[in-house]
């Protein structure tokens, strides 16, 4: 398996890495399609920060922030990643032509999203995360914090 370079275009006001640097989708779709033309293999579409303390983004919203980057990249032709949690914006993300989902509570927030996923045909992520975005600080203790996050993802694929 060859190792693939994913940009990551989070369009939030308030992510860690980027927030507020793209104010309009049109911002957003050009950064996409320059993270491309760099060397990206796919480029992950965000709208909902899962920084630490963040707090939960309404449905309509979330899908007013990455529909039209979404569409506007796969129109592009530049191969697309939905990080979401929320299995509406993982359907019509995928029905608009996103090839992935990367998911940071592995498929468990929504209860519909694993029913979404396998439907989509996409190619899935599967993160781990303690809690909830707003919590997840809070007490993240682990006795081996690697054996303990692969049982975990070893549970979601099983």
């Amino acid at each position: 398996m060859t190792p693939r370079i994913m940009g990551i275009l989070n369009v939030t006001p308030d992510s860690f890495s980027d927030g507020g640097r793209h104010a309009s989708a049109r911002s957003a779709i050009d950064a996409g399609r320059r993270m491309h033309q760099e060397g990206a293999a796919i480029v992950d579409v965000g709208g909902e920060s899962t920084r630490p303390g963040a707090l939960p983004v309404p449905l309509e919203e979330e899908l007013k922030r990455v529909m039209p980057v979404v569409e506007g990249l796969v129109a592009a032709g530049v191969p697309v990643s939905i990080d979401t949690m929320k299995a509406r914006v993982m359907a019509e993300a995928t029905a608009a032509g996103a090839v992935m989902i990367n998911d940071v509570t592995a498929l468990t927030h929504d209860p519909e999203a694993l029913g979404i996923a396998a439907a989509s045909g996409a190619d899935i992520v599967l993160m781990h995360m303690k809690g909830r975005p707003a919590t997840m600080q809070a007490a993240p203790q682990y006795a081996n914090v690697v054996a303990e996050v692969r049982a975990f993802l070893d549970a979601r694929v099983s």
